[in-house]
């Protein structure tokens, strides 16, 4: 039992990167036209990099946002913003980008409702909406309940304070922010070694270690996340006006 426990979590660190969706990430900006991307929880820059090696213009425009900047970023002519997404507004207008990508973040913040809300603001009309997290509901995830065991994407002594599945974020950004899903994809898929994981994640992509969704914006939006909040008076720190 320990030796397969051991093999199990060798496994796991092997194909960990796959968790981050560099091959869905790819997918989504190959199929979109964008001259203006913005990637909120930039971190090294991984992903405006894939945007950039994708770019059908010359004229490309590449913005990151994080609580620490990594120095480096600005020589890959990144422009980078420093501020705390769940208590300030993003800095720039309505309606500015073609594309923005929050991935392996919204499971970081509590505030989901007006970091939607300033995502879809400075969403371009037919622009898109690229989303990157750890599944719920995930083969293992379920395995761990039905055992009496804890999730491993929320677990309490991690940074995660949210857990996400297809089907609650499909409809979360349905519903309120009048969003359209363009394609969904799932990554990895615990225990199983790549060779499988791929092919398996392909037919089953709800029930991958990370999941992917590619959304777009199809009417001008209407602050409709914090109209949300208000009409169903929702106890968040945004809504009793602490910030």
């Amino acid at each position: 039992m320990i030796n397969l426990t051991k093999k199990l979590r060798e496994i796991r660190d092997k194909y960990y990167y796959l968790n981050y969706g560099e091959k869905s990430i790819t997918s989504f900006f190959k199929e979109s036209c964008y001259r203006t991307v913005l990637d909120i929880g930039c971190g090294r820059g991984r992903d405006l990099m894939i945007a950039k090696k994708y770019a059908d213009s010359n004229q490309l425009k590449l913005y990151g946002i994080d609580i620490q900047i990594e120095k480096n970023l600005k020589n890959r002519g990144i422009r980078l913003f420093k501020i705390d997404i769940e208590r300030e507004r993003l800095p720039f207008p309505d309606e500015t980008f073609d594309i923005v990508i929050a991935n392996q973040v919204l499971e970081h913040i509590k505030e989901i409702f007006w970091v939607s809300n300033e995502i879809c603001r400075v969403l371009k009309k037919n622009g898109r909406f690229i989303i990157g997290v750890p599944n719920l509901a995930a083969l293992h995830n379920r395995f761990l309940l039905l055992f009496g065991k804890h999730p491993t994407c929320i677990k309490t002594k991690s940074a995660h304070v949210r857990g996400f599945t297809v089907n609650d974020l499909i409809d979360f950004y349905k519903e309120i922010g009048k969003l359209k899903l363009i394609k969904m994809r799932g990554e990895n898929l615990y225990p199983f070694p790549h060779f499988l994981s791929k092919p398996l994640t392909y037919l089953f992509p709800n029930i991958a270690v990370s999941i992917f969704l590619l959304f777009e914006k199809t009417e001008k939006y209407q602050n409709n996340f914090i109209e949300y909040l208000k009409q169903n008076k929702l106890e968040t720190p945004f809504f009793r006006g602490e910030f």
